[in-house]
């Protein structure tokens, strides 16, 4: 696909490379931490996919990015290691994932490749929609030491499957031939599609039916259905309501009797457990004095550092790089630190 990826006006970041910026703190980029032996790695915001549905705006037809960043590998891999010295180096899953697209990662393979050599990982997995990846690509990742693939796709109609994916360039053969060629490698298919209600209801069946039939899963569930949520800065289709959890769940209870496939899903099928967190260096409330090294994620935002952490700036009319900001810490979970000016 085109690699013009970016919406008008975006800046992009590089990160370790054009700013300075601690890789733990920002849900954007870099390492996320949620207490289990899963590390969250992100190394790219960009994605070619406009979805109807993108909790994130992503895409080129986003209204919302202000910037999108690129993480220097070996920035990336460093403090990996780092967090997995503290999280003790045994059991560690490596999931790369992004809020974006990790296939516009130019040094992917070598990503996959540094994390899996990491003392204490043993397993790598990603999550991906397709499009970017060829068979020759698939089969480097699986040389590299990628353990599963998690492909979200959405339908097997195409127009459909163009529609949801915000684009008529979506190239469903393509990602149905990297999920076939899966089965020919060592890394693992898992198919993650959405359920978004109204649209591709009558796609979910099939969607079951072709993961079974191309011998998705294995050591892994072969399928990861998501429900849709009405994210407030995500894209949100016109008359689609998210279904209720118990409603969902009753669903994919139906679904499991009727194909004889595990589809409600528990943190220990993908032996998911907790472990200790990297601490929180700041109460919700806390005044605290953030350095702006780039612009923000979104608009509205700028990017700052603090404490060991980058800070996210809300409500940022203008800022300038280098000026520190006095701010109050409104978010903290997992490490995610946002920020308001006071």
């Amino acid at each position: 696909m085109d690699g013009d990826w970016t919406a008008e006006g975006v800046t992009l970041v590089r990160v370790c490379e054009d700013v300075e910026a601690p890789l733990i703190g920002c849900i954007a980029f870099g390492l996320i931490d949620r207490g289990t032996n899963v590390i969250q790695v992100r190394p790219t915001t960009l994605c070619p996919l406009s979805c109807i549905f993108c909790s994130t705006d992503a895409g080129p037809k986003s209204r919302s990015r202000l910037a999108e960043y690129m993480v220097s590998l070996d920035c990336l891999i460093e403090a990996f290691r780092s967090l997995v010295r503290f999280k003790g180096p045994k059991r560690i899953e490596a999931h790369i994932d992004t809020v974006g697209e990790p296939a516009t990662y130019p040094k992917l393979v070598e990503l996959v490749q540094a994390l899996s050599e990491v003392e204490g990982v043993e397993v790598v997995s990603m999550q991906t929609n397709a499009v970017l990846l060829t068979e020759r690509l698939l089969e480097r990742l699986c040389d590299a030491g990628l353990d599963r693939l998690n492909i979200s796709l959405q339908a097997l109609d195409p127009d459909l499957a163009a529609h949801m994916a915000g684009t008529l360039a979506y190239p469903l053969e393509r990602v149905l031939r990297i999920c076939e060629t899966l089965s020919s490698l060592e890394t693992e298919l898992l198919i993650a599609p959405v359920w978004l209600p109204g649209v591709n209801d009558g796609e979910i069946p099939r969607i079951i039916e072709y993961a079974m039939r191309v011998g998705a899963g294995g050591r892994w569930p072969p399928l990861g259905i998501q429900k849709y949520e009405a994210h407030k800065r995500g894209r949100r289709p016109k008359g689609v309501k998210p279904m209720s959890w118990g409603r969902f769940y009753r669903e994919l209870r139906a679904l499991e009797r009727r194909y004889g496939v595990k589809l409600v899903l528990r943190p220990e099928d993908f032996g998911t457990h907790r472990r200790r967190m990297v601490p929180v260096p700041f109460r919700v409330g806390e005044r605290i004095t953030v350095r702006i090294v780039a612009p923000g994620w979104r608009r509205g935002e700028a990017l700052g550092v603090c404490g060991g952490r980058s800070v996210t700036l809300v409500g940022m009319r203008t800022f300038e790089i280098g000026v520190r900001v006095r701010a109050r810490v409104i978010r903290n979970k997992h490490n995610i630190i946002l920020a308001e000016p006071v």
